[in-house]
């Protein structure tokens, strides 16, 4: 790969800074280059800490990254450093996690860094600072100047899957889920299916919102008024999308080699199989704006922060899947 990945800080009193330290620890085993975008005395402080042997290099440009990596981990400095403790959030952070964010979304767009990889924040803490975004997609699609809602993706060797509703309570997300956001999250994941993932004739499962699809509205409306016509609408425009299938029967294996992705109506009914099936190994992807994002799919991880003993696999396969999707638009270029 010709240009590093960005990975962005994250919550500095989670783990993100303990994984990214251990992913370049697992640099031999197939991890792209990438630079990290932090603090360089919070980074050897740590590693310092969790007595990881990592030799920490400020870099000034992302170009660098390229040649320090295999003896350093390349980090571009922050202007503002961070204060947190390792599972105590400090609200005076905000500004330096928002920072990296920026940079890492300039670096991309301006065609340093091959894709954007983001460590996890904590929207309770960025909230209370005023950040006005319920995590990292809203945020992003707004630096992109996205004309559509962004749309999550996750991704593992098991399972990929779409919630078309996201970070909303649940009687929220029941109000808010419609034919018009389904078919924009089936439209947008289909085509990140064909073009970055190199699916020739992606098949999309979508999942109903009542128990057993509503039973014909035996047991609930949404099927008939809202999914089923989505489902036409996306057929219509040449996409395989099947169902609406009842939710309980969708993930067993069998199910599962039937279709490319499942298209799920709220947070918890996409993410529960999801995790169940892979918690180590998933990844969250970004779709519908202008560059590559992929980050762990997990969050901060709090009361572990400060023990050692996170793991990096996550973050290892977002790395990853960035690189490879990066390919993958490279050669459709």
């Amino acid at each position: 790969m010709a240009l590093p990945l960005a990975v962005t800080m994250g919550e500095p009193a989670g783990i993100g800074g303990e994984i990214t330290l251990k992913a370049w620890l697992a640099r031999s085993s197939s991890v792209p280059p990438f630079y990290v975008i932090d603090d360089p005395d919070r980074l050897s402080n740590l590693a310092r800490g969790f007595a990881l042997e990592v030799p920490i290099r400020p870099i000034a440009a992302p170009a660098e990254a390229l040649a320090v990596f295999a003896e350093a981990l390349p980090v571009a400095p922050l202007l503002r450093r961070p204060r947190a403790h390792l599972g105590r959030p400090d609200p005076e952070d905000a500004p330096a996690v928002i920072e990296a964010i920026d940079t890492a979304v300039r670096d991309v767009r301006e065609g340093r860094a091959a894709a954007l990889v983001t460590n996890p924040i904590h929207k309770e803490n960025l909230t209370r600072a005023g950040f006005r975004h319920l995590g990292h997609t809203g945020y992003l699609a707004e630096l992109a100047g996205a004309s559509e809602s962004a749309v999550m993706m996750l991704v593992s060797p098991a399972l990929k899957v779409v919630p078309v509703t996201v970070h909303l309570p649940l009687r929220r997300a029941i109000e808010a889920l419609s034919t018009k956001a389904i078919v924009h999250a089936g439209t947008t994941a289909e085509r990140a299916l064909r073009e970055d993932f190199a699916v020739a004739k992606p098949v999309l499962a979508l999942a109903g919102l009542n128990p057993h699809a509503g039973e014909e509205g035996t047991l609930g409306e949404e099927e008939r008024e809202r999914i089923a016509p989505a489902i036409a609408h996306l057929r219509e425009k040449g996409i395989d999308a099947r169902g609406p299938f009842s939710a309980d029967t969708m993930f067993h294996p069998e199910a599962r080699a039937l279709y490319d992705l499942a298209l799920c109506m709220y947070h918890d009914q996409a993410l529960i199989p999801f995790k169940t099936l892979d918690f180590y190994n998933g990844v969250n992807v970004t779709l519908g704006l202008p560059f590559l994002r992929s980050s762990p799919d997990h969050g901060t991880a709090l009361p572990i922060a400060a023990k050692g003993v996170a793991r990096p696999d996550s973050l290892i396969a977002a790395l990853r899947l960035a690189e490879r999707l990066a390919a993958n638009r490279l050669a459709r270029a």
